[in-house]
């Protein structure tokens, strides 16, 4: 379904500047600036964009890759990280995603509650009315995944519209976020629907007295970001239904990541050998998962994990200007992503760090001067002073990018 999101009548006016300082006042115009740029650019290009991981969409390349695995992925992280895009001489057009969609959501909603103005409601409502029409069709339970195939390590394939982990959780915070905002039950019935998908669907692995969520309903894979993002989804949603077997699940997926946290308070991207990395987003993928599940249950004994992460990723991953790593022991590339997701998590910290939403403006201040073209659309990753992959993908850069300069906005 074509949506239509009208630009708001009177755009990003807060509701209130009296009790901001100078200081605060004049980056919350650099935001707010970045931030209508930005949704001018969405506008222009009907909220499509490119996919880190779209290789495979190479309509002129695919055939040649046999559908061998390694050639697949040859062709995938090929396309991935040239420093130049070169998606439109393969034939990948610019698409909607699902993820992509269910962060322009939340952005919209927050958007709402900074401004007031209903404009921005009837944008998040019309891209999850989009998202209630591109469930996965593989499972009856409301679900989703991307629009491509994709291929990893370990001989892991997943074909366009299988569901992950990841995607189904992010995207019912989204419909958690309209059903906190408007009451409307019908959004928390996708939220449960969700669940159930997450309870019954997906293979979950036993360890002792915790238990790991794969990260797809066809894969025995343990990732810490899918396995956390589920039991976060989980716990919110059980905080609203009661659901005894959402809390069950959520609290076992979360005693499973506590229990692998590292001698130095961070966690693998997973625990088998080949996921022996740690990265910046990943691992504020598993601290906003864990404040979710301790918010949302009053469990607190998972409260020292959780600090004990924040501190390290707050000391591992950032630059004195605010610049943020994308692994603990390198800098570069530069990821937007990476700068999305730490703004995004310091300001859902702000209520355990008074230092943080301090760290957040470095860090967007940095983002929009480094990473934002004139056109309004962010840059995928910068690789040196001169080199600069521009390519304009939707999820991993202006829909993220606009979820987290809309929190900071709404919260300064």
């Amino acid at each position: 379904m074509k949506t239509t999101l009208d630009q708001p009548g009177n755009s990003l006016l807060p509701r209130s500047q009296e009790t901001l300082s100078p200081g605060t006042q004049l980056m919350r115009m650099k935001v707010h600036h970045a931030i209508h740029r930005l949704v001018e650019w969405l506008e222009r290009n009907d909220y499509r964009g490119y996919d880190t991981f779209d290789g495979l969409s190479a309509r002129f390349l695919r055939p040649l890759t046999f559908n061998r695995p390694f050639l697949r992925i040859g062709l995938q992280q090929g396309v991935r990280r040239f420093p130049i895009n070169l998606r439109p001489m393969l034939g990948i057009a610019p698409s909607r995603s699902t993820k992509g969609m269910g962060f322009l959501a939340r952005g919209f909603l927050r958007l709402y509650h900074g401004t007031g103005d209903t404009a921005w409601w009837n944008k998040a409502k019309s891209a999850l009315e989009w998202l209630q029409e591109h469930k996965s069709p593989y499972y009856s339970n409301a679900c989703w995944g991307n629009h491509f195939d994709y291929q990893a390590r370990g001989n892991f394939f997943l074909p366009r519209g299988m569901p992950t982990v990841v995607w189904t959780s992010l995207i019912g915070h989204a419909f958690l976020d309209a059903y906190a905002s408007s009451g409307h039950k019908e959004f928390l019935a996708v939220a449960a629907s969700a669940c159930e998908h997450l309870l019954h669907d997906v293979k979950t692995t036993p360890d002792g007295a915790s238990a790991c969520v794969s990260y797809t309903p066809i894969h025995n894979s343990q990732v810490h970001n899918a396995n956390t993002l589920a039991a976060s989804l989980l716990a919110r949603t059980y905080s609203y239904t009661g659901n005894q077997d959402y809390r069950l699940l959520a609290e076992k997926a979360v005693t499973y990541t506590a229990c692998h946290q590292r001698h130095d308070s961070s966690w693998y991207y997973g625990e088998a050998s080949y996921y022996h990395w740690i990265d910046n987003f990943h691992t504020a993928y598993v601290l906003d998962s864990f404040k979710h599940y301790i918010d949302s249950t009053g469990d607190d004994r998972f409260e020292q994990n959780m600090m004990n992460g924040y501190i390290y990723w707050k000391d591992a991953f950032f630059l004195p200007d605010g610049c943020p790593k994308y692994y603990n022991d390198k800098t570069r590339p530069i990821d937007i992503q990476c700068c999305s997701q730490a703004i995004d998590t310091l300001v859902f910290f702000h209520d355990r760090d008074p230092e943080s939403i301090s760290l957040a403006h470095k860090v967007a201040y940095w983002t929009i001067e480094h990473m934002q073209d004139m056109s309004g659309y962010f840059y995928y990753r910068r690789y040196s002073l001169n080199v600069v992959n521009k390519t304009p993908t939707l999820h991993w850069g202006q829909a993220t990018m606009l979820c987290a300069l809309a929190g900071l906005y709404r919260l300064t």
